[in-house]
């Protein structure tokens, strides 16, 4: 099963935070969590305008965004994370720009050799199968996927990634 995420934090430098996590499955299934003991020292302006601004708790979209939700801390986000993810034999993970996202998808459990058993080890990236098709990876998702939204919600930018996807492979 191929699932599509994203995940929302605190920067763009090595000791960066999760604050939220979306998932969505190939069958149109859906996670989202947020994170309320990420690191708030290192929220910017930006991050507060464009990140914690489309948090599901922020725009009271709470339980309508996801079959999945959690709001708490690391530890019983990684639990419904594993949970979450047990329905599937086998899962095959897809971001874009997925380094910060692997790392923080690794850090939830810990270390990268605690994920879930049935997740593949190796990411894969949206941004190189855009490359791959002859397109300019700096695209506008949004734009190519024919989508709106919520820009820079975990699990509204893990649907853009879905529908990109679907739509690169057709």
């Amino acid at each position: 099963m191929k699932i599509f995420f994203d995940t929302e934090f605190t920067g763009l430098h090595k000791g960066t935070t999760l604050i939220s996590i979306g998932m969505v499955a190939e069958d149109g299934q859906t996670f989202y969590a947020e994170l309320t003991d990420y690191d708030k020292k290192q929220v910017d302006p930006w991050i507060k305008e464009n990140v914690i601004a489309n948090m599901a708790w922020s725009i009271g979209d709470l339980y309508r965004m996801a079959d999945v939700i959690c709001h708490n801390k690391k530890g019983t986000v990684s639990h419904e994370v594993s949970k979450w993810l047990s329905q599937f034999d086998s899962v095959e993970m897809w971001s874009d720009c997925l380094a910060y996202d692997w790392v923080l998808f690794n850090d939830l459990f810990g270390h990268a050799f605690n994920i879930p058993k049935n997740v593949y080890y190796i990411p894969f990236d949206i941004c190189t199968l855009f490359k791959l098709k002859g397109i300019d990876p700096d695209i506008n998702r949004e734009e190519f996927a024919g989508m709106q939204g919520a820009k820079h919600n975990a699990l509204h930018d893990a649907k853009v990634i879905k529908a990109c996807y679907e739509k690169l492979m057709v």
